[in-house]
């Protein structure tokens, strides 16, 4: 064989091995969802601001809350997946809380972490309720009622 076909031959495999290799090489894609914090429209945003100095600087909110007072949550949440049939990892989420006071003025800003451990459910949907939450079997242990277990126990059997 000759100098040159050796040289081209060389070049071909070496061409193919590192094409090869190309496809092994660890790329994760990145996805981003929700609102990102931009610290300059934050400012826009000091306490004592209306409702409506929100909604103009931030936007409209991911959700919001009313029980007890309003709140305005702006949610940004980063994925990663390693490759296209991965399934997409969380890999990092952030909350921003906006608390107003009854007369609709902002009255504190928090900024939530995945590292800080509040539990945010966003697909429930669910209203909390202002008593105490109780289990099938503390309901029935406490009687389920005002009259006390002997009525709950009189009313369970007809009586």
């Amino acid at each position: 064989m000759s100098d040159r076909k050796r040289i081209y031959l060389a070049a071909t495999l070496a061409l193919a091995v590192s094409t090869g290799l190309a496809g092994c090489e660890s790329t994760s894609e990145v996805f981003h969802q929700g609102y990102i914090v931009d610290e300059q429209s934050l400012a826009l945003v000091p306490v004592g601001s209306s409702r409506e100095q929100v909604m103009l600087a931030l936007g409209s909110p991911s959700t919001t809350a009313t029980f007890d007072t309003e709140v305005f949550y702006y949610i940004s949440q980063t994925r990663e997946r390693g490759a296209a049939f991965m399934k997409q990892k969380l890999v990092s989420q952030t909350i921003l809380a906006i608390y107003f006071d009854k007369n609709g003025t902002v009255e504190r800003k928090a900024n939530y972490t995945m590292q800080d451990g509040k539990v945010f459910d966003m697909i429930s949907r669910t209203t909390p309720t202002g008593g105490k939450d109780l289990t099938f079997l503390q309901q029935l242990l406490s009687g389920g009622g005002r009259n006390g277990a002997a009525a709950a126990a009189r009313n369970a059997l007809g009586g």
